[in-house]
């Protein structure tokens, strides 16, 4: 089984104020035993050549991907087969982004504070290969459980991600994936469900350091898009 994350954002995220570099995300990666990782930076590629050497030379593969907002939603793609648009799309568009080399996973869909699908996951799910069990849940907060009760009521698969803009979140929360370590194989056996969820809560304080973090990066990224 693969250990995977696939939903990460490194400082080269445009749209996120995040302290550490994508470097030092998959020095993290390599030290908590990953297998593979995507970094899924908002509305851009990031994935240069010489990162996914770098990677490859540590023994992890580094997976292609992107979030895009579609409708003031996230949804995490994984070897995206299209050039991400900066300004996002409608959710009417995703069904043309899809292939059948690609995954799209419904990132924190039942989250409040974080652009959701929410009740419009429902709807899409037809174009959607997994939804997504996050890092941030403990015993007290937990809006992973609708996620949970959606994937089962629908047979979709469950994966597990990170989200991190923290390194205090990597390696919490993850997927294990039945799988060769090659983004064909993975991507089919996520696609076929022959994955599992991996989770650890998180401290109490933990989680409120990182909503007032998510609170402020949300409020400059809105200032900083009113300016495009």
């Amino acid at each position: 089984m693969l250990k995977i994350d696939f939903h990460t954002h490194p400082a080269e995220d445009r749209r996120d104020f995040v302290k550490y570099a994508a470097r030092e995300l998959i020095d993290r990666a390599v030290a908590r035993g990953f297998d593979a990782l995507a970094i899924t930076c908002h509305d851009a590629f990031y994935n240069s050549p010489a990162l996914g050497r770098y990677a490859a030379a540590k023994g992890l593969l580094l997976l292609p991907g992107v979030e895009i907002t579609a409708s003031r939603a996230h949804i995490v793609v994984i070897n995206p087969r299209f050039a991400p648009r900066r300004k996002g799309y409608d959710l009417r568009e995703v069904p043309a982004l899809r292939h059948e080399e690609s995954l799209f996973i419904a990132a924190h869909p039942y989250f409040p504070f974080f652009p959701s699908l929410g009740k419009r996951l429902v709807t899409i799910l037809p174009w959607l290969d997994a939804i997504e069990f996050t890092s941030y849940h403990n015993a007290l907060v937990d809006f992973n459980r609708a996620a949970v009760r959606t994937a089962r009521t629908y047979g979709k698969p469950l994966v597990g991600n990170s989200d991190c803009h923290d390194l205090v979140q990597f390696g919490k929360t993850y997927t294990l994936v039945d799988a060769e370590k090659s983004l064909p194989s993975i991507v089919r056996a996520v696609r076929a469900g022959r994955c599992e969820v991996r989770t650890t809560p998180i401290s109490t304080g933990t989680m409120v350091r990182i909503a007032v973090q998510a609170f402020t990066v949300e409020k400059m990224r809105r200032v900083i898009e009113n300016r495009w």
